[in-house]
């Protein structure tokens, strides 16, 4: 069986090569995203395997479905960039991979909260270029903070362990407690109450119509002021041009992002050689509270293997008529 992976870095061929070894799976990989201009790429491959910045909109899935395409793997948790209507009409299956390391994404939001509270990337330039003075570089003990978890499913509840663990007092908020997150002493709380309450704000939850734009102008106005928002889990849960009118006026203290609404058009790639096109995104930037990384919450060996070793799964299941993971509209 013929498998195209699109978005395909370094990284995912070695992952991919080790998780296929012995599969009945013809792998090949290309670099190029998936829009409704690089469909054709699909021609032939009965599977393609999708990431999170691919384009799979309905005149994107109709390009593959009369290339002969029969299943869409997706490389990740979330589907919201799938039209599974479209999807659904053509008759082409869409499977997932729900969960590869919780710890990766948790591990790397905590990282972006170390990193801001003690200014280590402003410490690392400043070092780097002799300037050994501290001034600027003042933080505050996690110890006895208080952190609110928008999102508490495996992710979430991974990043609470680890706040909880600084000492810190963990709030929640979710339509669906986690009852070991109970056991281990989080508050569930409206999101409004969870704001005003939380001097660390950090965002788990999946991208939907209800959550979109979730944290915008007027729930910003709501969170203590000079505290901190981390989002690692999709851009969209926050207005991005409301982000930078809340640092401007110091309602918003720091700020870490692992995602960004238009980050289709950038991330993962190498844009070092060109001015960057994306006024808002450059604005975000300038601040010297705000640490932007591209989408690597995810990047460990151990979460490569295990979204590989998922992906290939699903896709052997589905062959022999055992489909695993698939997502339904």
């Amino acid at each position: 069986m013929r498998v195209l992976l699109f978005s395909s870095q370094h990284y995912d061929q070695e992952s991919f090569a080790r998780a296929g070894t012995g599969l009945p799976l013809d792998l090949h990989y290309q670099p190029t995203r998936l829009s409704v201009d690089t469909a054709a790429l699909a021609q032939g491959f009965e599977v393609v395997c999708a990431f999170i910045n691919d384009e799979l909109d309905a005149a994107v899935l109709e390009r593959l479905a009369a290339g002969g395409t029969r299943l869409i793997a997706l490389r990740s948790a979330g589907y919201n960039h799938v039209d599974l209507a479209a999807a659904e009409r053509l008759g082409l299956g869409v499977v997932r991979v729900p969960a590869y390391s919780p710890h990766a994404v948790a591990e790397h939001a905590v990282a972006l909260v170390m990193a801001l509270n003690r200014r280590l990337h402003r410490a690392y330039n400043r070092t780097r270029e002799g300037d050994f003075t501290l001034h600027g570089l003042t933080g505050f003990d996690l110890h006895g903070k208080t952190v609110g978890v928008i999102g508490t499913g495996q992710i979430g509840e991974a990043f609470a362990r680890i706040m909880a663990g600084f000492g810190c007092q963990i709030l929640a908020h979710d339509p669906y407690p986690n009852p070991r997150l109970l056991a281990l002493g989080a508050r569930y709380l409206p999101l409004d109450a969870l704001l005003r309450e939380s001097r660390i704000v950090s965002l788990h939850c999946p991208l939907t119509a209800d959550s979109h734009h979730l944290i915008d102008a007027r729930t910003l106005a709501q969170m203590q002021h000079g505290a901190m928002l981390i989002n690692t889990g999709r851009g969209a849960l926050v207005d991005t041009p409301a982000l930078i009118e809340a640092l401007k006026s110091g309602q918003l203290g720091y700020l870490g992002l692992d995602v960004y609404e238009e980050e289709a058009q950038l991330f993962f790639q190498d844009r070092s050689d060109h001015p960057l096109q994306d006024d808002v995104l450059a604005r975000l930037l300038t601040f010297p509270n705000v640490i932007v990384t591209a989408h690597q919450a995810f990047l460990t060996r151990e979460a490569l293997d295990a979204i590989a070793g998922t992906t290939l799964a699903n896709i052997i299941g589905w062959a022999a008529g055992n489909p695993q993971n698939l997502v339904e509209g």
